[in-house]
């Protein structure tokens, strides 16, 4: 379309100051900010900005709610006992068939970390201070050595960050993978709005942009042509964890195989929460369906609910660990479009005006639109919840300091280490309060899980005794 029909759509959907400041630039300017106006839907956007900042409602609790059923970590009788048996055969075999891959949302920076560059390189391990990629990269490919084929890996990254994190990569020779395994995919990204229902622009020639959300990872899987290279590669299963979580399993044979013989097309895992008001989302069955309401939007009732037996109600929460299957992203993404619902999050966002000078809010401006990929859960055909170990598949890294933190992260990830050569009989030392009083640190190059320490220590004659205060590496 020519300038004359972008600035009629602009005017037509209430965007006549974008139709004006774009005669006010000059060609290179306007050209770029074209480009941008183009690529966006405002018959669409128009109708989101009415809903969601215009005309916003409160979240839409359904009155009929029951907690969502789950496979409990340890089974508990024979006949489970005997499926989850079947389901490790079943997530060995698919591993060594080639028909999984990982999948890690990376669109992130360090900001919060106090660190300047993509969140994948914040170093995280407590002694060799591997970064999150290193740590994930050498998880994958020890997997791939002992399940007997390559478990691609598909990262997604956001506008902000790409070029540095592919730069990362390319540095480090891909921590020794085979760089045709690893495919970066950049975030899809929308608008943001300020309470007025105008775009904001971050530059006279540029409009602020954020990234569209976590839902997002599904469309801009088939926009990236990485759906196309899942299926020629076979790829039947999908993965999925975020970059900020070093203690999740990159690929968990049990989850992998209940996720198969359940016949799932999104399962997740599930941790215990540890009160009503921790900050996870809730498994929920609604009209029957498995769906996850946000912390923040489940009502207080029903958040501090309690079983005879003492145990929260809604007890189970969401760490977003899924695996989804290649043929239910493919559906839900065939028309080039991703039908979840939008998410409203008023935010401070830095903007410009027509003049080019720059305003800092300090006081939430705008509305930004996010997509949650739990919102695809609904529309699974079949789905399943496996409960997790908090303390072997979850220690965020959000913050420097405090409660989900580089700081909580390491503790966790020497107590994991620790646990694992207790279990081979090594002698780790403890404080009176049961932390371990020294530092240890596996590397996932060597150990992917359990079943390789004991095979590493018995190979080498016995396991360690680690001294108090002691810091030991082993790889």
């Amino acid at each position: 379309m020519d300038f004359e029909e972008l600035s009629e759509i602009l005017t037509k959907n209430g965007q006549n100051q974008l139709a004006a400041h774009l005669a006010t630039l000059d060609q290179e300017m306007s050209a770029k900010l074209a480009v941008q106006l183009r690529s966006i839907d405002f018959t669409r956007l128009s109708k989101l900005i009415d809903a969601h900042v215009l005309n916003p409602s409160d979240a839409d609790v359904p009155e009929m709610i029951s907690p969502a059923p789950y496979f409990p970590l340890k089974p508990l009788d024979s006949g489970q006992e005997s499926l989850y048996q079947d389901a490790e055969r079943r997530g060995r075999e698919l591993l060594d068939a080639g028909e999984v891959c990982a999948l890690t949302v990376a669109g992130g920076q360090g900001s919060r970390l106090g660190f300047d560059g993509p969140k994948g390189t914040y170093p995280v391990t407590p002694l060799k201070k591997k970064t999150l990629f290193q740590y994930f990269a050498e998880s994958i490919a020890r997997a791939a050595e002992k399940f007997g084929s390559p478990i691609p890996w598909y990262i997604m990254t956001s506008e902000v960050n790409d070029a540095d994190t592919r730069s990362f990569f390319e540095r480090n020779a891909f921590f020794g993978l085979n760089s045709e395994d690893v495919f970066f995919f950049t975030q899809g990204t929308m608008p943001a709005i300020g309470m007025d229902g105008k775009l904001l622009l971050s530059a006279r020639g540029s409009l602020a942009l954020a990234p569209d959300g976590h839902g997002g990872t599904l469309l801009a899987l088939r926009k990236s042509g990485a759906l196309d290279d899942m299926r020629r590669r076979g790829i039947e299963h999908i993965s999925y964890f975020q970059v900020d979580n070093p203690l999740v399993s990159v690929v968990n044979t049990l989850f992998i195989g209940l996720h198969a013989l359940e016949n799932s097309e999104m399962s997740s895992r599930a941790l215990i929460k540890a009160g009503p008001n921790e900050k996870l989302g809730n498994f929920c069955l609604i009209d029957g369906r498995l769906s996850i309401i946000e912390y923040s939007d489940m009502p207080a009732e029903l958040a501090e609910k309690r079983d005879p037996d003492g145990r929260l109600t809604f007890r189970a929460g969401s760490p977003a660990i899924h695996i989804l299957s290649r043929s239910f992203v493919e559906r839900l993404t065939e028309d080039g479009d991703l039908r979840l619902p939008w998410h409203r999050a008023e935010k401070k966002v830095p903007y410009v005006t027509p003049s080019g000078e720059k305003i800092v809010p300090v006081e939430p401006n705008a509305v930004k639109l996010e997509t949650f990929i739990f919102d695809a859960i609904p529309k699974a055909d079949r789905t399943m919840v496996l409960e997790a170990e908090r303390g072997k598949e979850f220690a965020p890294v959000k913050n420097k300091s405090g409660v989900d933190s580089a700081e909580s992260c390491g503790r966790m990830l020497v107590e994991r280490d620790a646990e694992m050569l207790e279990s081979v009989g090594a002698v780790v030392p403890r404080a009176e309060n049961g932390s371990v009083d020294c530092i240890v640190e596996l590397s996932p190059r060597t150990f992917f899980d359990s079943e390789d320490v004991e095979t590493y220590f018995l190979k080498n004659g016995r396991a360690p005794n680690v001294r108090p205060k002691e810091e030991c590496y082993y790889e």
